[in-house]
């Protein structure tokens, strides 16, 4: 059995795993980083979030040019669906950022290792593949494995017609109906994918409300404008089983009649990703849910191994475990790393883009915090009258006794890069007051942050 030694070694490749690896290599350390994937770049990259924003670009350029352009003076006739080479350009893109990642390594001298990754005892960590074993000796450890998808009691999984969010990437035909569990992120975004392509799309939610955890006001307005595309929601629904039949799917549901379709999508969360890895050897317990327990600094149970991303508390977001991959290192080596989780954005990439950052308006109603609220809508703006996308609102909320700003939450054109500025308010503990003086080029989509900050003053000039 070959034996290396390094300084640090990290078990994954994901966005929080492979971003670790590299500021650890620039802090100076002898860096390995273990992934039993060929491609690199984990879930996020390979199956997850940039296939899917690869599908949602495709399929809204489509969409747009079958039906929206007419207003624009734009007349196109024989507009057709080529799915085979829309596959295969989000297939491009994925593999040009897995190559990105392989030679950022290199550039910074981070040894890969191809295989499964098993924590050995304190300071040993194995490394299995079909050539061999290998066993790395290490002074540190960070477990970045990320998550898998979750199902429900009574699903029957079948990778061609009941499958995940890794199936629904690549069908290989437009479904004529397609039923979705669950009204989070995957499932609309996905959803939204099939229906701009041709698919009757059906969402089935066990709660009242979609996306649960985001601001209500605007999942609200999301259903309302998702419903007016042609989605159809079905919430306070519990799904009890889904199965093959014949050359259908059927979704049963508690207290509803059985929905008939042609495949179905299981989104109904993720769980982290821990089996195998040894936790038992060095004395590391996972909690009801399967997470590993670590302090504010990322340290597990057991010293020298911490962990990041999807595996620990906190939203399943990659770039959450980009910053935290980024903290941890930085703890080991200078002694100091932090996350600000109140300024970690979340976007749902639907038509209109939804995003959010800080507290939402139910949890400081039920924190009991005095706050403010200024609401905008973007048909006041005149960025969004040109791009002929009006739809929607940005609402900011407020300290009411010392103006900072606390949350913003945002539907409409762009919502996921105008977040980035309410991220570096929260951050920075800019006031409402700051973002309403700071002065905001015209025309633009973010005139509409600023003047929902006037607005919590009862200020808005424009709307």
């Amino acid at each position: 059995m070959a034996e290396t030694t390094h300084d640090l070694v990290v078990i994954g490749a994901g966005p929080g795993g492979y971003v670790a690896a590299i500021r650890a290599a620039q802090l100076g350390l002898n860096v390995a980083c273990v992934e039993e994937v060929e491609a690199l770049g984990g879930t996020c990259l390979r199956i997850g979030c940039i296939p899917s924003k690869a599908m949602l670009e495709s399929s809204e350029r489509y969409h747009e040019a079958k039906s929206a352009l007419a207003p624009h003076g734009v007349k196109v006739s024989g507009v057709e669906l080529d799915l085979t080479a829309m596959l295969r350009r989000k297939d491009e893109v994925v593999g040009g950022r897995t190559k990105g990642v392989e030679f950022l390594f290199k550039k910074n001298k981070v040894t890969r290792y191809l295989g499964r990754g098993r924590i050995d005892g304190p300071g040993r960590v194995v490394v299995k593949n079909g050539s061999g074993t290998t066993d790395l000796r290490v002074r540190h450890i960070v477990i970045a494995t990320g998550s898998k998808p979750t199902t429900l009691p009574g699903i029957q999984l079948n990778a061609d017609r009941i499958g995940t969010s890794t199936e629904a990437l690549s069908y290989s035909a437009v479904p004529k109906h397609l039923v979705v569990i669950g009204a989070g992120y995957i499932g609309l975004e996905l959803g939204s994918v099939w229906l701009r392509l041709g698919a009757k799309v059906t969402v089935v939610e066990y709660l009242e409300r979609i996306l649960p955890g985001m601001d209500a006001e605007i999942a609200r307005e999301g259903q309302k404008l998702l419903e007016r595309q042609g989605l159809e929601f079905r919430l306070g629904q519990q799904v009890t089983g889904a199965r093959v039949d014949g050359k259908s799917c059927v979704v049963e549901c508690q207290d509803a009649d059985p929905i008939r379709c042609d495949r179905v999508l299981v989104a109904v969360g993720r769980a982290p990703n821990t089996d195998g890895l040894g936790l038992d050897s060095v004395g590391i317990k996972t909690d009801e849910k399967g997470r590993i327990p670590v302090d504010d600094h990322f340290a597990t149970s057991a010293p020298e191994i911490y962990a990041i991303g999807d595996v620990i508390r906190g939203p399943m977001l990659a770039h959450k475990a980009e910053e935290e991959g980024v903290a941890c290192v930085e703890r080991i080596v200078t002694g100091y790393g932090h996350v600000n989780y109140d300024a970690v954005p979340g976007v749902v990439y639907t038509q209109p883009e939804i995003a959010s950052v800080g507290k939402t308006e139910e949890e400081l109603k039920e924190s009991g915090l005095e706050y403010r609220k200024g609401v905008v809508f973007f048909r006041a703006n005149a960025r969004a009258h040109c791009l002929g996308q009006i739809d929607g609102r940005v609402k900011v909320l407020a300290h009411a006794r010392t103006d900072r700003v606390l949350g913003v939450h945002i539907i409409g054109p762009r919502a996921g890069d105008m977040i980035a500025e309410a991220a570096v308010a929260i951050e920075f503990g800019a006031s409402s007051e700051d973002v309403a003086r700071s002065c905001h080029a015209h025309p633009t989509l973010a005139e509409s942050l600023k003047e929902a900050a006037l607005a919590v003053d009862g200020r808005a000039i424009h709307s």
